[in-house]
């Protein structure tokens, strides 16, 4: 077993242990793919949603928030193409009794080809150190040439399949590229199938008389249908965005990695409506725009990587994902997609209604078209928590599990902390605790010797540590201890909130 997958395994029970993820309906053994968010979790989930929306809507005078419902009217998901398109390939392995989307199976051929490139390359760096140049490398190094065209001749089969729809050629692809099931290493596969994502329930009174409605697969349609009413009453002008929150609902045939793939998650996007024709430097704009927000958090330049769709959706003009570096790889975490005008055609279409945009400075009515920015609130979670898990020894021997979660993210911004129960102390802790919880969410710890309560600190990500002592008693100071550096400071009680907002305000993080 890889040490990533052992690392994965680790995050996997601390997120239980420590209160972050429970398992939904544990008691009765569980129900696959879906997840509870637990007294720590959720906070970190709302302060990450706090980051989003304040990044997104609160810094942009052009963007705007919406919240829409989860159940639409049935001719939504009929305009937007998912009753007769949202589709997976499945395809079951007959050894295993496994299920794999088709897709990912080659996607995974894939990386495995690059990464033996990027082995070949990482050799020659160190061969020919400073003198080495990538560029003619990756040109006429045979091996690597030879790689790169069993890529090159994948995607271009993979895609050619996709645009005639042509699930026989696409298993024959499976089979010559001799793609074995990851858990029998088997090579017997079933045919591939197509299934439909949306979950259906029903609406109405009686059984005689209800409708089948869906559980929205997606939050941008809400959106789209209510375009003109933010437009009109929010008087936007084009270009103009507008941001939502929200969960959504997909039957995932095949749910793994923890919660990366759910059948019940939260998404954070926003539909930018922009003038035909401009949709390409707005893609661009968007694009930068959303990679300078991950790599603000800090959680590492190198586990972002952008991945232009090899096989673009129907109604797209230009397709990436934003991609991060999971203990299980490479994977996406947020889409940029430049839309058309595809949804806002539809839903005219459909309706019969206009859902037209009357521009004043051309004097002209149009359809716009969308850019839009989509992130997975649950992968941002996984994101945030799996490159925030650390393991470190100590100069003393011992160890420590740490969450290094960006400080204005963590779920308590301060622990505080009398050092014994008697003395006063814990009543004069009591009343700063009680002073700063109106500012903060702050945790109370009483109980242990100190430095397990530091240990308990860390392992939630808390970044500051407040210790009251018996000098705090004489001298109105208390010691500061930070999580990452495990450096102690000594501050008046007065000065306790400039430091803690120094830290771990929003506010610095936007500025």
């Amino acid at each position: 077993m890889s040490t990533n997958q052992d690392s994965f395994k680790k995050i996997i029970s601390h997120a239980k242990e420590y209160g972050f993820i429970f398992q939904s309906s544990e008691i009765y053994d569980g129900l696959s793919a879906v997840y509870d968010y637990a007294h720590n979790g959720v906070e970190l989930k709302n302060n990450i949603k706090k980051y989003w929306w304040a990044s997104m809507v609160q810094m942009n005078d052009n963007i705007v928030g919406l919240d829409s419902s989860i159940l639409m009217h049935p001719t939504t998901w009929k305009a937007s193409g998912h009753v007769d398109a949202f589709n997976d390939p499945l395809i079951d392995n007959k050894d295993s009794k496994l299920r794999y989307r088709a897709d990912v199976l080659i996607e995974d051929y894939i990386t495995k080809i690059e990464t033996k490139i990027n082995k070949e390359i990482t050799r020659a760096k160190k061969r020919f150190g400073d003198s080495f140049d990538e560029n003619q490398f990756r040109d006429t190094n045979p091996r690597v040439l030879e790689n790169q065209k069993k890529i090159d001749n994948a995607i271009s089969v993979m895609k050619k399949c996709f645009d005639d729809d042509d699930l026989v050629s696409l298993k024959q692809l499976i089979e010559d590229l001799e793609i074995v099931d990851p858990v029998s290493g088997s090579k017997n596969w079933t045919d591939i199938k197509q299934f439909n994502l949306m979950f259906s329930t029903s609406i109405g009174a009686s059984s005689e008389s209800a409708s089948e409605i869906y559980l929205r697969p997606e939050t941008a349609q809400g959106i789209f249908v209510n375009f003109l009413n933010v437009q009109k009453s929010s008087r936007k002008k084009i270009p103009f965005g507008i941001a939502q929150i929200g969960k959504a609902f997909r039957n995932e045939i095949i749910a793994r990695q923890f919660i990366f793939r759910m059948r019940e998650f939260e998404q954070m996007e926003m539909q930018f409506f922009v003038k035909p024709g401009t949709q390409s430097d707005w893609y661009e704009q968007w694009k930068q725009n959303r990679i300078k927000w991950h790599k603000a958090l800090k959680l590492g330049d190198d586990n972002y990587r952008f991945h232009d769709h090899d096989k673009l959706a129907h109604y797209a003009d230009a397709a990436c994902d934003i991609e991060f570096n999971f203990p299980f790889g490479f994977k996406e975490l947020e889409g940029i997609h430049s839309r058309t005008d595809f949804d806002l055609s539809q839903h005219e279409q459909y309706s019969g209604k206009k859902l037209r945009y009357f521009d004043p400075e051309i004097n002209e009515s149009y359809i716009p078209y969308v850019v839009e920015t989509s992130i997975g609130l649950d992968r941002m979670f996984l994101a945030v928590l799996s490159s925030s898990f650390c393991e470190e020894k100590l100069e003393d021997n011992n160890s420590r599990t740490v969450l290094k979660i960006p400080d204005f993210l963590a779920p308590y911004k301060l622990a505080v902390l009398p050092l014994v129960k008697k003395d006063g102390l814990s009543e004069l802790a009591t009343k700063i605790f009680d002073n700063l919880k109106v500012h903060y969410n702050v945790a109370y710890d009483e109980k242990d010797a100190v430095g397990r309560r530091y240990r308990r600190q860390d392992a939630i990500g808390t970044p500051i540590c407040l210790t009251v002592d018996h000098d705090s008693a004489k001298n109105d100071t208390v010691t500061l201890r930070f999580r990452d550096s495990m450096e102690q400071i000594r501050v008046p009680i007065s000065e306790i909130k400039n430091e803690i907002d120094k830290r771990t305000s929003l506010h610095n993080w936007l500025s």
